[in-house]
């Protein structure tokens, strides 16, 4: 029986080939490959949101109220969304804190106690998921693992967001949390009732403005 002969390997061949596989592709819109982040820091982001497939750095002060804004913006619109915490930091992710802010506890899943050793596994896991997946970065990440990551959170399409410094590579957006300045202690009553928090959003060389208001925590 003749044998078929394989199919050619030339540059012609393999440009046709690559034009069908992009026609093939499904067609994104424009409005898919956003994230809508119905919030005070969304109001500052360009389309009111976070593109799908980057990376966000968060660092300031404020670094963690501003990551539990994302995250609550993200479950309430039915997407799920993680926090990894390293076994070399403290316990910092509280679900009283995550929900008093308006995080949807059962879409978000809080992984405590990874070894830097396992990180770039556990996060690279969770980006298969989750639409967002909020992280602090070990001291000692290669830029080859930070790539992969960036590889992983493009073609899965969710957002990773680096909380804190560290992060080796580049970033989509870059939001710096802070200063911050609290209320209630003038009113007389001895409680802290009100922070106001400035953020500054850097994206694309522009950056834009916002307050984050958030009231203290029920005692």
């Amino acid at each position: 029986m003749p044998v078929s002969p394989l199919p050619r390997r030339d540059a012609a061949s393999r440009a046709n080939l690559n034009i069908a596989g992009r026609l093939a592709a499904p067609v994104t819109m424009a409005h898919e490959r956003v994230m809508t982040v119905d919030s005070q820091i969304g109001a500052a982001l360009h389309g009111n949101g976070l593109r799908r497939g980057t990376v966000v750095t968060i660092d300031g002060a404020g670094s963690a109220a501003a990551t539990l804004e994302l995250l609550s913006a993200t479950t309430r619109i039915g997407e799920w969304g993680a926090v990894v915490e390293l076994s070399s930091r403290p316990r910092e992710m509280a679900g009283l804190a995550a929900a008093e802010v308006g995080v949807s506890l059962e879409r978000c899943a809080i992984v405590r106690d990874v070894s830097s050793e396992r990180w770039p596994a556990v996060i690279s896991a969770l980006l298969e998921a989750m639409s967002m997946v909020a992280t602090a970065v070990p001291s000692n990440v290669r830029m080859a693992d930070a790539r992969r990551l960036i590889t992983r959170a493009r073609e899965r399409q969710a957002v990773l967001v680096v909380v804190g410094a560290g992060w080796p590579a580049e970033a989509s957006l870059r939001i710096n949390a802070g200063p911050s300045r609290w209320h209630g202690l003038e009113f007389g009553d001895g409680l802290l009732a009100y922070r106001d928090l400035s953020i500054a959003i850097a994206d694309k060389g522009a950056v834009r403005h916002a307050h984050l208001g958030q009231r203290a925590l029920a005692g």
